[in-house]
């Protein structure tokens, strides 16, 4: 690909891995196939599609090209490098090496020990969301050349971050047993795991109720009921209420009347 590109032809691209996800994520064709469309979108040296494992705390490469020790970096490190707070935020729409802050990219391991090295002076890490708010993986890119400016690419890699979580995320068809990469599986009885009474909490949020709120319909108090929004938070993996909620919802999950 060459950098004259016209807008049009990467948005023609774009659709291509569309597609290419599509067809990854009902089986039909492997990852490896969504790496070589947005190739097509997004110049690269090296590139990754990576899933989140809640219950190994890593990250497992489904496609990729870096060379060994910075594909083990992606997987088993990166969650804690300074960057990945700064990445996994659901506002952002990916961040782009140019616009790393100079303090923030000293402090990172991940660029210093790993992308430095290689000479990558650009490219793209991209946090994949689910529909419910579930991380569920990363879309990593690198280049060794810098890219124009304005660069159409930005924008439509971000488009397509819906596409792309689709094609990392477990099957929708699979075993809970199976599903374990993305979350806690449903158990009829306790789902995700959870507590009766972290349940009961659940269930509020999914009408939009306050911490005081909660608290006075299940007689405890306001700070109990935030401490058991964490547990639910942290064993569901989700980043907010509004995820939680939309999980209790997906799951069929609503408050008893009183």
């Amino acid at each position: 690909m060459t950098a004259e590109r016209s807008t049009t032809d990467i948005l023609d691209a774009a659709v291509h891995v569309r597609e290419a996800a599509r067809s990854a994520t009902c089986g039909a064709t492997g990852v490896d196939t969504v790496l070589a469309a947005l190739s097509e979108v997004v110049e690269y040296d090296h590139a990754s599609l990576t899933r989140w494992d809640p219950l190994r705390r890593r990250h497992t490469t489904l496609a990729g090209s870096y060379p060994d020790d910075a594909t083990a970096y992606i997987e088993t490190r990166l969650h804690d490098d300074p960057m990945f707070p700064v990445l996994r935020s659901p506002a952002r729409g990916g961040l782009w090496l140019r616009d790393v802050p100079g303090q923030l990219l000293a402090a990172s391991p991940g660029f210093q020990d790993v992308l430095r090295p290689l000479g990558i002076e650009d490219g793209v890490a991209q946090c994949l969301f689910a529909a419910d708010g579930r991380y569920v993986g990363m879309l990593n890119v690198s280049t060794r050349r810098p890219r124009r400016t304005p660069d159409p690419a930005r924008a439509v890699v971000t488009l397509l971050t819906e596409a792309l979580a689709a094609a990392v995320g477990p099957c929708a068809g699979s075993p809970p047993e199976e599903s374990a990469t993305a979350g806690p599986a449903v158990d009829a009885r306790r789902p995700g795991g959870l507590s009766p009474r972290e349940l009961q909490v659940l269930a509020e949020l999914t009408v939009g109720r306050t911490n005081r709120e909660i608290a006075e319909r299940l007689y405890i108090t306001p700070r109990t009921v935030g401490t058991h929004i964490e547990h639910i938070l942290a064993k569901l993996d989700l980043p907010n209420r509004a995820a939680a909620a939309a999980r209790a919802v997906a799951w069929g999950i609503e408050p008893s009347p009183r």
